[in-house]
């Protein structure tokens, strides 16, 4: 969990410094069955990937994380098994995967949706041990090619009174700087609601991603 969570840091920190770059990468999905296309970004930190789909109006992102079985830097074509986003770095989820001889290695998906400008309240969504799977091949143009679909577990962020008042202005223009960020790097910025202001109401749902594919350039 603490791999994962420095790489969302890490996320934050690199919309700072690349800018927006035109590229052929696309990235396509059905979010309760309405239609996400985007621009995907690809950061790489070791053996492990990011997938970053970002837009805004309002602010979405998905974001896929995959992680080698054998540690190489390079995502290899083949399987990976999606498994708990709160929970994915294991000894158990590893150990599970070597066994089974089939995956390559570990994925996870998140997803956030601002749902009251501005970044007032969010809708999340993670992934869960649901024995879903990402594939993934290399197509002969030098594009990896990948196709999933996963049930998010879905939960729901209002910004705190207190956040709001004492934030004030300053909070508020820093919101304005993620979204400009966001719009002229790719990359999000600040997205996530988890310990920064805000509150997780009492209601949850499932989050349902169909027929997701996304087509990256790696050379």
């Amino acid at each position: 969990m603490k791999v994962l969570h420095s790489l969302f840091l890490f996320l934050a920190v690199v919309t700072t410094t690349y800018g927006q770059l035109a590229n052929d990468n696309t990235f396509a999905v059905q979010i309760d069955g309405k239609p996400y296309k985007t621009q995907p970004r690809r950061i790489q930190l070791g053996r492990y990937w990011w997938v970053t789909a970002n837009s805004i109006k309002p602010d979405q992102s998905i974001r896929i994380w995959l992680g080698s079985l054998d540690h190489k830097d390079i995502i290899e074509p083949g399987t990976y098994l999606i498994v708990d986003a709160d929970a994915p770095d294991t000894k158990d989820n590893w150990k599970a995967i070597q066994e089974s001889g089939t995956y390559k290695g570990l994925a996870v998906i998140k997803y956030v949706e601002e749902t009251k400008e501005p970044r007032m309240e969010y809708h999340v969504g993670k992934s869960r041990n649901n024995h879903e799977t990402i594939t993934v091949k290399m197509g002969t143009d030098g594009f990896l090619e990948a196709q999933f679909n996963s049930t998010l577990a879905g939960s729901f962020w209002k910004e705190k009174g207190t956040a709001t008042v004492f934030g004030g202005m300053g909070r508020l223009m820093g919101k304005m700087q993620d979204k400009v960020i966001t719009k002229t790097t790719g990359y999000n910025s600040e997205i996530d609601p988890e310990g920064n202001g805000y509150k997780q109401e009492e209601k949850t749902d499932s989050i349902v991603l169909t027929n997701g594919q996304f087509r990256l350039k790696m050379n």
